[in-house]
């Protein structure tokens, strides 16, 4: 049984993720072609470096330094998920908060820690205001399933700081 609790600043450190397992094994994509989304190969491993860590680290701290989410999910006082949202509402028809992360360590995949992490981001943006959820999301199938289960669909509007940044993202939203 994971416990989940929102993280200050000064936990945020790399140290935080030593046990945490990015490792996350792609083998198909949804892409995004002629206006139609399609199911395409695109073999790879993605996975953190020392660099990305660190990276991560000064993210979460922003977030946390502007008033944002940021919540941990510890087993066994080892963290194996966590979750972001910004604090800032943005959209020009939608009152959307973007949720900046969400990752569960490899080895507690598919056990609800994913779930639960995002149920406590959808309460969290809601009571600061947001009427949805903004989700540049990766695009991995799995990824994907995932985000549908939540109950997300394809954003109404595009962020675009955010399909700048990561192309073949898939760019959702999902109603509080």
């Amino acid at each position: 049984m994971a416990d989940y609790r929102e993280l200050s600043e000064r936990e945020i450190r790399p140290e935080l993720f030593s046990n945490f397992i990015r490792r996350q094994q792609v083998t198909r994509c949804w892409r995004r072609e002629g206006g139609e989304w399609v199911i395409r190969d695109a073999p790879f491993v993605d996975d953190w470096d020392q660099e990305d860590y660190k990276v991560l680290v000064s993210c979460l701290k922003n977030t946390v330094n502007t008033g944002g989410f940021v919540c941990g999910a510890f087993i066994d006082g080892v963290l194996k998920g966590f979750a972001s949202v910004e604090s800032g509402i943005f959209g020009e028809s939608s009152r959307y908060l973007d949720l900046t992360s969400i990752h569960v360590s490899e080895d507690e995949r598919g056990k609800g820690v994913g779930r639960e992490l995002f149920a406590r981001a959808c309460r969290w943006a809601r009571l600061h205001g947001a009427e949805k959820l903004y989700i540049s999301a990766h695009s991995a199938v799995e990824s994907q399933a995932f985000y549908r289960a939540m109950g997300c669909t394809e954003a109404q509007e595009y962020c675009k700081e955010h399909v700048e940044a990561e192309p073949f993202d898939c760019q959702l939203e999902c109603r509080l």
